[in-house]
């Protein structure tokens, strides 16, 4: 009985030795360059105000390929590293993120490029379309008898931006 009760004791041993082994050198899944994620995230301007979240996207989450240049440099960079549930906060300066101010996108469109009986308001969004005919999107400065005043910067440009990004699943590691 008592060479049992050591083959027995042997036995556990080993197993609690490989299940310590396994859960202390396990190696962290984390994010890198090419890897498809989803996060959750917060975008916010230096006064606290939300320009845009997972939140207010109805809760979904982002879904992107790390290193695509589909979103902001920073804010891709910030991933990587991450492991799954965990969070970060990044700052990017606003010539890191939709660059400086220009004048030159600043135009009075004549009215005759509308279709008749159009009138748009102040602060309305319209999307104009480039040389190659990609859409742009353009927002309403002002509107007179001599035309209509749009600006063509990105509504976020001159400001830097915080986000607040929680890895949530990576779906493709690269």
């Amino acid at each position: 009985m008592t060479r049992r009760f050591a083959s027995v004791l042997m036995v556990m041993a080993l197993l609690v030795g490989s299940i310590f082994m396994s859960a202390c050198c396990a190696e962290e899944v984390t994010a890198k360059d090419g890897d498809t994620v989803r996060v959750l995230y917060t975008g916010t301007l230096d006064d606290g105000t939300v320009f845009d979240s997972s939140e207010l996207q109805g809760g979904h989450t982002l879904n992107f390929t790390i290193g695509d240049g589909k979103y902001l440099a920073g804010f891709e960079q910030a991933v990587i590293g991450l492991s799954l549930n965990e969070s970060t906060i990044v700052h990017i300066p606003a010539d890191e993120a939709y660059g400086p101010y220009y004048e030159e996108l600043v135009v009075t469109l004549n009215w005759s490029q509308f279709e008749e009986g159009f009138v748009p308001e102040v602060g309305q969004q319209l999307y104009m379309k480039d040389a190659s005919g990609q859409p742009f999107p353009v927002t309403v400065l002002n509107v007179s008898e001599a035309g209509v005043t749009v600006d063509a910067n990105h509504p976020l440009v001159g400001e830097d931006l915080t986000f607040e990004i929680e890895l949530v699943e990576i779906l493709q590691p690269s």
